[in-house]
């Protein structure tokens, strides 16, 4: 039996370890928070995160890491992006030669500009191909309800990538493959960002024109910082592309973008932050997407608005003129 170890008790880390047992893995979820996971591991549910869904009786929990790794396959990072670093330190002694090490995480390292994949590659010392990416419109709100999904697994091991496909396959949840690392990464990230900008958009009442505006722009501020970086141009209209993109800005279970329109209704950021009680990837991110981007030398004016009214503190009715005021240009596919 394949077996896979999922670090991470929130609910994106708790739902893809259901998937993985429903398809059959042998799957056990290591979580930090003993009472979490001895409901994980006793009553088959998570109290905190996901009320009211039941567990499969065959995934298991323990707080204990060598546990959770003993003889993986495949290993799931499911922390939040900023924590990776310090986990995956304390993790290191434990891992399995020759598991895959898998990140859900959509986030962008403060400080270092580096994707997830490449934290991982450079805390645990494995090659590139040991390394895939999960990502895609993948709302958990939806997905424990058995509501059909869809999703990308991504990887330069064609055979890793497979085997992570058919690990999480399910009826109602199709897995798609894509050796395009860098460009599914980078839908994953900066969707988050886009995403808060039009939550501050809805949250001071605007419109479907402005969502609709503001996405399209978004996907062409990806594009650009993925062609910068090498990405395949593809995947930007694919599902760890527009897909995520659209369910993230679209959707009232989307964190990032009730993050943003809390913020759109007035709320400081101290506020929103106390009033949320799961991890918004984009807020810390989005300063790390715009570094990333001006490293680059590439335009993401959607990012910097984004940054400016989370971090600096400024009104976001003075962001939409701001950018409603930059000259017009011919609109261009990834322009």
């Amino acid at each position: 039996m394949t077996k896979a170890a999922v670090f991470g008790t929130g609910s994106w880390g708790t739902t893809f370890a259901m998937l993985l047992a429903t398809a059959g893995t042998g799957t056990t979820l290591w979580g930090r928070r003993a009472e979490i996971v001895e409901a994980i591991d006793k009553r088959h549910e998570n109290p905190d995160y996901l009320p009211g869904t039941a567990l499969p009786e065959t995934l298991r929990a323990t707080v204990d890491p060598a546990e959770a790794l003993d003889g993986a396959d495949f290993v799931v990072l499911a922390v939040p992006s900023q924590t990776l670093r310090g986990n995956l330190t304390a993790w290191k002694p434990h891992l399995p030669s020759g598991a895959v090490l898998v990140s859900l995480m959509k986030g962008i390292e403060l400080g270092t500009t580096k994707r997830m994949s490449e934290v991982i590659c450079e805390v645990a010392e494995v090659p590139r191909e040991r390394v895939a990416v999960v990502s895609g419109p993948n709302l958990v709100g939806e997905i424990v309800l058995g509501q059909p999904a869809a999703t990308v697994v991504a990887c330069p091991d064609e055979r890793a990538m497979e085997r992570l496909q058919e690990a999480c396959h399910l009826p109602w949840f199709r897995a798609y493959t894509n050796p395009d690392v860098v460009g599914v990464e980078l839908g994953g990230a900066v969707k988050n960002v886009i995403a808060l900008a039009v939550g501050i958009a809805a949250g001071m009442g605007l419109g479907d024109n402005v969502r609709a505006t503001l996405m399209t722009r978004g996907l062409a501020e990806i594009a650009r910082l993925g062609a910068a970086l090498g990405a395949d141009q593809h995947t930007f209209a694919g599902l760890a592309g527009m897909g995520d993109l659209v369910a993230t800005c679209s959707s009232p279970l989307s964190r990032n973008r009730t993050f943003g329109e809390n913020l759109g209704r007035g709320m400081t950021l101290a506020e929103t932050v106390a009033a949320t009680k799961q991890t918004a990837e984009g807020v810390k991110s989005c300063e790390s997407v715009l570094e990333l981007a001006r490293k680059h030398d590439v335009e993401m004016p959607i990012t910097e608005v984004v940054v400016a009214v989370v971090h600096d503190g400024m009104p976001p009715g003075e962001a939409g003129a701001l950018l409603m005021s930059r000259t017009p240009k011919p609109e261009r596919y990834g322009v």
